[in-house]
């Protein structure tokens, strides 16, 4: 299965990685490096992720990953990363 970078993930990534090399260019290049490992790890087993907090909709899994939540889409022929937000616990009724 194809993984496709949709503009607004790598947009929001890029600014925070560029936030967090401020601190540290290390801190951020590993940051980078280890997320884009746990995203190639998708296309093994992209149904063990949960369905999206953030969408009513069964295509739409979130991946955790060190505070954030990567959001993709599940497609016949590919995986659509779109999302990237800080990580926000599921809601309570």
């Amino acid at each position: 299965m194809k993984v496709v970078f949709k503009d607004t993930f790598l947009y929001r990534l890029e600014s925070q990685i560029e936030y967090i090399s401020l601190d540290s260019p290390a801190r951020a290049r590993k940051f980078k490096s280890d997320l884009f490992k746990r995203i190639k790890e998708i296309p093994q087993r992209p149904h063990s992720y949960r369905k999206s907090i953030y969408f009513e909709d069964e295509t739409i899994r979130d991946l955790i990953f060190r505070g954030y939540t990567i959001v993709f889409r599940l497609t016949e022929d590919s995986i659509e990363i779109f999302g990237f937000v800080k990580y926000q616990k599921e809601p309570t009724d």
